[in-house]
């Protein structure tokens, strides 16, 4: 795949999507087809922020440039052509980060690419966003994976051992924004377990606080403990499908009219 013209200075405005472009970039080669809806999804939001100043204007003109490319060059992916067929992709990409991560703190191997792993996952999460509005189960993995990330990092950094497992927020602690989490590159290949000590000088370094472990809180409901395999992809497919067809049946119609 050729490579896409260099972005100009993030301005300051688009600090939020910094790291929805940086994962984008981290995947051209790993998945294209993520790293398209990542650009898809920060271009919908700098949008949203400020399309009027001339910075942000240059800005937006050149991701836009980005995503056109992008677009001939996976022009004969579904996962681009069909949303339903991208969205299903995104799903199980994130949730295959997600459940990676979380394997991995209930085991209490806690190293970088497990903080990678979260943090990459709530920010695909955000991505999904581009197809509608996101299920109650995705808003709460996406909650719960940051705040792992920086719970984790945070621990880490300050030479703390984490709690490992389920552990949870309260509905109305509202997560901070990390910037050191998303900090490290993703590892080139699909992550695998490791043992080895983590090394906080890999990372910027930074504040954190506020951050609290409630007693008795839970991990996200119906989080299973391993990657399904392709039912993840066929069954939200099969939803988004036959969703119209239930709608339609489930409406009672008086005799002798016809719909």
């Amino acid at each position: 795949m050729a490579a896409l013209a260099p972005l100009p200075p993030l301005p300051p405005q688009f600090k939020s999507i910094q790291h929805h472009l940086r994962t984008a970039q981290e995947h051209d080669k790993r998945d294209p087809v993520v790293a398209y809806y990542c650009r898809l999804y920060a271009m919908q939001t700098g949008m949203k922020i400020d399309s009027k100043t001339p910075e942000c204007r240059k800005f937006l003109s050149k991701l836009m440039d980005q995503l056109e490319t992008l677009k001939k060059q996976l022009g004969d992916n579904e996962a681009v052509t069909q949303e339903i067929v991208g969205c299903a992709h995104l799903e199980n990409y994130a949730l295959k980060m997600f459940l990676y991560a979380d394997n991995e703190d209930r085991a209490a191997r806690f190293h970088k690419n497990m903080i990678k792993s979260f943090y990459t996952a709530s920010l695909l999460i955000d991505v999904i966003t581009v197809f509608g509005e996101l299920t109650d189960e995705n808003v709460k993995h996406r909650k719960y994976a940051r705040w792992k990330a920086t719970y984790i990092h945070n621990c880490l950094k300050n030479g703390e051992t984490p709690q490992a497992g389920p552990v949870g927020i309260e509905d109305d602690n509202d997560v901070e924004e990390n910037e050191d989490v998303g900090a490290t590159s993703l590892p080139t290949q699909p992550p695998q377990p490791s043992p080895s000590p983590y090394d906080p000088s890999n990372m910027p370094s930074s504040n954190y606080t506020g951050i609290q472990i409630p007693p008795g809180a839970h991990a996200p409901a119906n989080t299973p403990a391993e990657v399904p395999h392709s039912t993840v992809i066929l069954f939200s497919l099969l939803h988004k499908l036959f969703q119209p067809l239930i709608l339609h049946f489930s409406i009672q119609v008086p005799r002798g009219i016809s719909v």
